[in-house]
């Protein structure tokens, strides 16, 4: 087989063969593996080993899937590839149900720092015991990313072995980890190549990046947090239901049960948009301090969490696993389980005693309300790039980020407000980045005389029929 011959038939709108999948994805991971100098993963089967591609290549397969899709045979087939093309993680010696949660990405979407420990002290609290593998990605496009996040925190190791990932759900049950170079390679390839060839959006690469990874965690169950909205990469409700159809589909014939909501992105959730300020809010909700502008994220955490708990048989349904969640974090035991989560890997803990004091931003700016009425919308995208644009997202794979650059929204949707009243707060640790992100915050911002209808948080719960 040669890699051209499967873009050109993709391209033209071709069914793969199976082979022919396993051939494309085993290729992706031979050229990755001689351009780092790493030893290989075992080779799937019936794949050439020797087989390699080129980047121009690989981008040309992944623009031909945006443009044509994948049949469910095809989807299932990269899936299968891609969570198979390096180590995966054996939870049996566990004896726990292992439970994960992932979203599509938006903007100020943190809610798997709180996600995370709140199942962990439902783990360790008596019952039935509850772990959670977390594997998480960084900045794509306009949306932040969990393990930028979590390296705010100093000395915090997301890069763990799976022998060491292990110990740490053995101990705390819950490990919040990032891909390694031999734990699902294909799609640590195809993630960062998606981000610069204008392919982010398509909702089958979507598809096989999240399940190739949730499924290579051998879960028992998954939550997916779909979003909709103008700060979603599926911005209708259509395009987001089939997306999240795409994954339940996949989770279950894998043997996963899967759930998947609906969620709304259309304004940052919660208070903060960054890296450090996203953990800021995140500890001060489980040390019990609860802003008003982070009522969101604590309501779709909660909801998040609700189901992990009732498809883990540790509750009779989601809004009693809801109300579970809710009193985690409120009598401070998900804050004892998040810290021992962090001490466990690496992290400073001393840190989170005064979060506030840990920001440092060198610049900000306030933006104000122009004149008075309500915040009508805004279009939640251009928020994410202007985060981005601060320096807390990244505009080619590898580039750096700032811990402390981002945004504190000071209202939401629907809120009247008064002239000359704060909007946003931007920060950056570079002065020269201010302006930009300034101008598209100010450009975005929609406020009318009367106040827009107010949407529901989750618009839908999919699961399996």
């Amino acid at each position: 087989m040669h890699a051209i011959d499967v873009l050109l038939k993709k391209r033209d709108g071709l069914e793969l063969s199976t082979a022919e999948i396993e051939f494309f994805v085993r290729a992706v991971v031979s050229s990755g593996e001689a351009k780092l100098g790493t030893a290989g993963a075992a080779p799937t089967a019936g794949v050439n080993s020797a087989a390699t591609i080129t980047d121009a290549q690989m981008g040309a397969f992944l623009m031909a899937v945006f443009q044509c899709g994948l049949s469910l045979r095809e989807l299932g087939d990269l899936t299968r590839a891609m969570r198979f093309s390096g180590e995966t993680f054996d939870a049996t010696k566990l004896g726990t149900f292992t439970v994960d949660k992932h979203s599509t990405g938006g903007v100020g979407d943190k809610s798997s720092l709180l996600i995370a420990p709140v199942w962990a002290a439902a783990g360790m609290d008596g019952g039935k015991s509850v772990s959670v593998p977390m594997i998480s990605g960084r900045s794509l496009g306009h949306t932040g990313g969990t393990l930028d996040k979590l390296e705010t925190i100093p000395g915090f190791d997301s890069q763990l072995s799976l022998a060491r990932m292990g110990e740490v759900l053995h101990e705390c049950h819950a490990a919040l980890v990032g891909q390694t170079p031999r734990l699902v390679p294909a799609d640590r390839i195809l993630y960062g190549m998606r981000d610069h060839t204008g392919t982010v959006e398509s909702p089958f690469l979507i598809c096989a990046s999240i399940m190739s990874k949730k499924l290579a965690e051998d879960l028992r169950g998954l939550v997916l947090d779909v979003k909709v909205g103008s700060g979603a990469f599926m911005p209708t409700l259509e395009q987001s239901r089939f997306l999240a159809e795409l994954m339940v589909s996949t989770g279950e014939s894998a043997g996963t049960k899967t759930v998947a909501l609906l969620t709304a992105m259309d304004e940052p959730m919660g208070r903060f948009s960054g890296n450090w300020v996203e953990v800021w809010e995140c500890v001060d909700i489980m040390k019990g301090r609860r802003h008003a502008m982070s009522s969101d994220l604590i309501e779709l955490s909660n909801a998040l969490s609700g189901w992990g708990l009732f498809l883990a048989g540790r509750v009779a349904s989601p809004d009693e696993g809801a109300t579970l969640a809710d009193d985690m974090l409120q009598s401070g035991a998900a804050y004892a389980a998040w810290l021992k989560i962090v001490a466990a890997q690496g992290g400073d803990t001393r840190v989170f005693e005064n979060p506030a004091a840990f920001h440092k931003p060198k610049a900000t700016r306030v933006l104000h309300a122009p004149r008075a009425g309500f915040l009508a919308g805004m279009d939640c995208k251009e928020v994410g790039w202007a985060v981005q644009r601060l320096g807390a997202g990244r505009s080619r794979p590898g580039d750096p980020v700032s811990a402390h650059a981002g945004i504190e929204s000071h209202t939401k949707i629907g809120d009247q407000i008064e002239a000359g009243q704060p909007l946003f707060t931007l920060f950056s640790e570079d002065q020269a980045l201010i302006e930009e992100p300034y101008r598209m915050l100010e450009g975005t911002v929609r406020i009318t005389d009367e106040p827009p209808e107010r949407m529901p948080l989750v618009r839908e719960v999919l699961k399996a029929l």
